[in-house]
């Protein structure tokens, strides 16, 4: 029974101080009755940030705070939802760390938060983020995705410069400003959706993008310069119908009205050999996507064929239609 009671001593003891080692990892400093992480002592390793230390709440990480000898054996952060401010360069070049979470409240992702964090794969802005500031994504080598919020309204300057991995990105409906060199060299980025929200964007915003192919524009042409898609030498710019400001040329690149439309009054509309089709119409060998799904109230749209509007038409078809209770289809862009 004694050798019980002391191994449930021990245990109660060890639970105790593993809070108090914990904390232990880091420095900070006390602002007004909250905590101001400082620095990071720890190991590496999956480093989770505590939401109090001393019974006072941790509400922000500072400049530079992980950013202490490169800190190259983190390998992934949980910042806890009580923090509402990252310092400038919190976790540049902490070169091992492959993911990261950020809480909801956070608003701003700042000047070189992420900078050189070489092995830092994909990254999730909660949609409480409005801007990301100069250099946030620099030289993030294996970022591969990123989706921008729809809250965001400005990229600065060189925010995801020299990202040569990524490949996928999806820019929120309300961003107005792109910064200069903002996806500077993402020399895997091959086609990329501009929302009709983007006024202005910046000198050599695509620069060195030397795989990108296509540039969709979904609004009006913005205020840039010849430099915007320089050394992108199989780009494409395309525009819609109806939007004003474009010329044969945009950012250094020809320009092409991407217009394709699904002839329903055409008599090869509807079945024909047992297959269900249409005839796209649209200008000269334009790129695009012909997707299906079962439900518009609940639509999970599936590519079906991907390939472009030679000599201006195509006629596409569905031998599958007829194992769907119901089918939708619609036409984009890649």
């Amino acid at each position: 029974m004694k050798t019980r009671r002391n191994w449930i001593r021990f245990w109660l003891l060890c639970a105790a101080l593993l809070p108090a080692v914990a904390q232990a990892q880091f420095t900070f400093t006390t602002n007004n009755g909250t905590i101001t992480i400082t620095g990071y002592t720890g190991p590496g390793g999956d480093v989770t940030i505590p939401e109090t230390i001393n019974d006072l709440t941790v509400t922000c990480i500072g400049d530079g705070a992980f950013n202490v000898n490169g800190n190259a054996n983190i390998t992934g952060v949980v910042i806890p939802d009580s923090v509402t401010n990252l310092g400038m360069g919190a976790f540049s070049f902490c070169t091992g760390l492959t993911s990261v979470t950020i809480p909801n409240r956070i608003t701003s992702l700042g000047t070189d938060l992420f900078a050189s964090c070489h092995n830092l794969t994909n990254v999730s802005i909660p949609d409480s983020v409005t801007s990301l500031g100069s250099n946030t994504f620099n030289n993030c080598f294996a970022l591969k995705n990123v989706t921008i919020p729809d809250c965001v309204t400005n990229l600065e300057y060189s925010t995801f410069y020299c990202c040569t991995s990524l490949t996928n990105v999806t820019i929120g409906a309300k961003v107005a400003n792109i910064g200069a060199k903002a996806f500077f060299l993402c020399s895997a980025l091959t086609e990329v959706t501009l929302p009709g929200s983007v006024t202005s964007i910046g000198t050599n915003a695509f620069c060195f993008c030397d795989n990108l192919t296509g540039a969709y524009f979904k609004g009006n042409a913005p205020a840039a310069d010849a430099s915007v898609f320089s050394y992108c030498n199989y780009a494409t710019v395309y525009y819609l119908p109806g939007t004003v400001g474009w010329s044969s040329t945009f950012g250094g690149r020809p320009t092409v009205l991407w217009n394709p439309f699904i002839q329903t009054g055409s008599p090869t509309f509807g079945i024909q050999n047992r297959r269900f089709g249409f005839n796209i119409t649209g200008t000269i060998n334009i790129p695009i996507v012909v997707d299906a799904c079962e439900s518009l109230a609940n639509p999970a749209w599936v590519p079906l064929q991907s390939c472009t509007l030679t000599n201006g038409s195509l006629y596409f078809s569905d031998p599958q239609w007829t194992n769907y209770p119901g089918r939708f289809y619609r036409v984009r862009s890649p």
